[in-house]
């Protein structure tokens, strides 16, 4: 690995073989989009981000979303709603939740 390197080693699909199993080959331009995909232990694939070449991608939220898909792995009957980190509270999906999110996920969670 090269100092200051990415810690693990990067595909290079160079026939598109990959990216057309996943849809994200684009047979005109003869390469891949920016396809991102979270995979969990069981092979299911739990969240996919695709975008064209000149918009990058947000490594903390990767990161971000990593830290939630393996929470609620771990903790059956809880959910990570958007901006959560680890450490903030999680929400209890129930019925009497509907249309009262803003009401427990307060932006004031966030900051805390």
């Amino acid at each position: 690995m090269v100092p200051g390197g990415v810690p693990f080693p990067l595909l290079w699909d160079v026939a598109g073989k990959i990216g057309q199993l996943y849809s994200i080959y684009d047979e005109k331009l003869g390469l891949n989009l920016r396809g991102r995909f979270i995979i969990d232990p069981d092979g299911i694939i739990q969240s996919i981000e695709m975008l064209n070449a000149p918009v990058g991608r947000n490594i903390n939220e990767l990161l971000r979303q990593i830290d939630a898909f393996q929470y609620v792995r771990e903790h059956e009957g809880e959910a990570c709603p958007a901006e959560w980190r680890p450490g903030k509270p999680t929400l209890k999906p129930a019925p009497d939740l509907a249309g009262k999110v803003w009401e427990v996920w307060k932006p004031e969670n966030l900051d805390n």
